[in-house]
């Protein structure tokens, strides 16, 4: 063999050799991440997510792809997504933002994996068989956000004792919606209060209930658990601000926000979860015997410098039992 050929033959090997066995590497797993809201006020849950995901071995664009598809509060955009999603073969969907997105996902498939973060009872909304033998190819994170309105409205008669009529802000496109706000009114008449609801299922729908609450004089505010009012919260608290109208929320970014108080899950360990319980499915864990995750532990976060804006004072006993106080 002469010399030129030898050598052309060498260069060649070195080209073919890494070409062949980067074509023998497995592919790199996708993610279809499904969720009802939209990515800014939700970039530090997505970065939870991310967390959960590497606490299990997983990296974004290492060696794991991801597929955003955000519904920016337009709940109807979901199926779409999520049969796209599933034509695209992802190895699992994560579904974020509510029960919503759970309930497009699972009926776009049955096959694919998915794990869910969401307020309402998975049961009751038929994502699981039961919390702990989910059954089928779905679990997830329910952060029973719904489940607690009850609470929010005793901590609103702990702080405002003379408020004889309470308003609570609802979205009428979330089916947990109903449940929530049942459970307010059932809680109300306890303990002697009349709740009015007010319906909100955009920004213009915000800004009419704010200003039929403050038409009809109703002094102190709770919104219900919802993904869209979270991804629209400077603007619910700025209003609550310019109406000088005490408002609990339901979750901590409320509050971070300006916000009066919030009392929920925490938002951020829950992605965390589902990030981990996603980097499990991808090693190979079966959702069947992955039971749904329930909180333990619940935040109370209050702000102590929107309450003096708001001319109140928290009680000592409410003060001691807050998880969080931001001065």
């Amino acid at each position: 063999m002469e010399r030129r050929e030898f050598i052309t033959l060498i260069g060649g090997a070195a080209v073919a050799w890494p070409i062949a066995a980067w074509a023998q590497q497995p592919a790199m797993p996708v993610i279809g991440f499904l969720h009802s809201a939209s990515p800014e006020p939700f970039a530090h849950l997505t970065a939870a997510f991310r967390q959960g995901l590497s606490e299990v071995g997983y990296v974004e664009r290492r060696n794991v792809a991801i597929e955003y598809r955000w519904a920016e509060g337009q709940y109807n955009r979901l199926p779409v997504f999520a049969a796209d999603l599933v034509r695209q073969r992802v190895a699992v969907i994560v579904s974020l933002g509510g029960s919503v997105a759970a309930v497009a996902a699972k009926a776009a498939t049955t096959t694919i994996p998915i794990v869910f973060s969401a307020g309402g009872d998975p049961v009751k909304f038929g994502l699981v068989a039961s919390l702990n033998q989910p059954g089928g190819n779905v679990t997830g994170v329910s952060l029973l956000a719904s489940a607690l309105g009850e609470k929010r409205l005793g901590l609103i008669h702990d702080l405002i004792p003379g408020a004889a009529v309470i308003a609570v802000m609802a979205n009428p496109n979330n089916p947990n919606a109903e449940p929530e706000v049942s459970d307010v009114l059932a809680a109300a008449r306890i303990i002697g209060k009349q709740v009015k609801v007010f319906q909100a299922g955009n920004e213009r729908g915000i800004d009419a209930a704010f200003a039929s609450i403050i038409e009809q004089r109703i002094g102190v505010l709770a919104t219900a658990s919802d993904p869209f009012f979270n991804s629209r919260r400077d603007q619910i608290v700025a209003l609550a601000a310019r109406h000088v109208l005490p408002t609990l929320y339901d979750a901590r970014e409320f509050a971070a926000a300006g916000g009066l108080a919030s009392y929920g899950t925490s938002l951020a360990d829950a992605y965390r979860q589902v990030g981990v319980y996603t980097g499990r499915i991808l090693k190979g864990a079966k959702p069947a015997d992955l039971p749904v995750v329930q909180p333990t532990k619940f935040e109370f976060v209050t702000n102590l410098k929107t309450a003096k804006t708001l001319g109140l004072t928290f009680p000592p006993g409410l003060l001691a039992i807050a998880d969080e106080v931001i001065e």
